[in-house]
């Protein structure tokens, strides 16, 4: 069986040569530093998803998921997804809709069917572009569209009336009749939780919503919601959380929990840290003086040089991209559903989508934990 090692890492490779020879051929690859990839149970707080087993990944150095890819189950939910959901924030924005489109068809030929998007992206154009993108290549039924409602300034916040404009307008400018996962972008906190979950309520019994989920709430809300929902209201499915290797201690705490006792599905977003985890940012004069370039500024310290450094091992030693070792070890934990990730252009869609076929092996997640030990 071929092995992923480092070039030039000479003694590494005979080793693994010779524990090959006595390795039955259907054994899962193992790392060049540790043992083999399937034993992810002994590890805490790793889920090994056992939805469908992941394949092996194959010695390319493209390492390009194909579209067979296992799909996932989100909660207690009909909807069947690929286990990376592409987020569409730039879309109307920084990427005009040709742009758009070639992410969006790139995304489907690697067998994404997951878009994540809101009707505050770019003042509704990103939906208006993916509504667009369905219409033209006939993907609605193959296609589950999760999108975020509550900061439109045109309808803001989660009141009953603002609830059912801004789901009015999401599906005239997204061209469909239903949208699968309604997410709540904010915790409204001057309505009562319960008025907005009796308008989602009613847009799901019109058909109009499938499902409901919640962006930004404390573990606090998710549980009034519970009770809520346990009187006959919409419960939340899914939680969309920032959550990376770089920012750890709000989601592992009382959300985590939470989630794994409610059986919620979590989608992290800032899944690259704004890029920072794809390896494009080393130095301070490669980051532009934008909010953006603020976001990844603050990771350029200490903290996280240490956590590229190990990340830049591993890539060496299966000759991946960064961005698919960042998107891995999300996967790799509990609860975790589909991380949410942007791209700016088709090709890094590649590095992005072949998490869904890579396992990191246990000495390569705990080397991950400890490197990014702290927050």
């Amino acid at each position: 069986m071929t092995q992923f090692v480092r070039v030039g890492a000479r003694n590494r490779q005979v080793e693994q040569k010779v524990e090959n020879s006595a390795r039955p051929p259907d054994a899962p690859e193992q790392s060049p530093r540790s043992g083999e990839i399937s034993g992810l149970s002994e590890i805490p707080n790793i889920d090994v998803h056992a939805v469908a087993p992941t394949p092996t990944p194959t010695p390319t150095g493209a390492h390009q998921p194909a579209p067979g890819v296992p799909r996932r189950r989100v909660a207690d939910t009909d909807l069947d997804v690929f286990p990376l959901a592409l987020g569409t924030s730039m879309f109307g924005w920084a990427l005009g809709a040709g742009a758009s489109e070639d992410v969006l068809d790139r995304y489907r030929e690697l067998g994404g069917n997951f878009i994540d998007t809101a009707d505050s992206y770019a003042a509704g154009r990103s939906e208006h572009l993916i509504g667009l993108w369905m219409r033209r290549s006939g993907s609605r039924d193959a296609t589950v569209i999760s999108t975020k409602i509550g900061r439109n300034p045109d309808n803001q916040g989660l009141g009953t009336a603002g609830i059912i404009r801004a789901v009015e307008a999401s599906l005239k400018r997204l061209q469909t009749d239903r949208i699968d996962l309604l997410t709540f972008h904010l915790d409204d906190r001057g309505v009562h939780l319960e008025e907005s979950l009796s308008a989602v309520d009613s847009l799901i019994r019109a058909g109009k919503v499938r499902y409901l989920a919640a962006s930004n709430f404390s573990a606090e809300r998710l549980l009034e919601a519970r009770v809520l929902a346990a009187n006959g209201l919409p419960r939340f499915r899914v939680l969309q959380t920032h959550y990376n290797l770089l920012h750890r201690a709000e989601y592992e705490t009382s959300l985590a929990l939470l989630a794994r006792a409610q059986g919620i599905a979590v989608m992290p977003y800032f899944a690259l840290a704004n890029g920072f985890l794809a390896g494009g940012y080393r130095s301070r004069a490669a980051i532009a003086t934008t909010t953006r370039g603020l976001r990844v500024a603050a990771h350029l310290n200490r903290r996280g040089t240490r956590i590229l450094s190990v990340m830049d091992r591993i890539a060496g030693d299966f000759d991946v991209q960064l961005a698919t070792i960042a998107l891995a070890w999300l996967q790799s934990k509990n609860s975790i559903c589909a991380p949410i990730a942007g791209v700016s252009d088709p090709s890094q869609l590649d590095a992005v989508m072949a998490a869904a076929t890579y396992r990191l092996s246990r000495a390569d997640l705990i080397d991950l934990e400890r490197a990014s030990a702290g927050s």
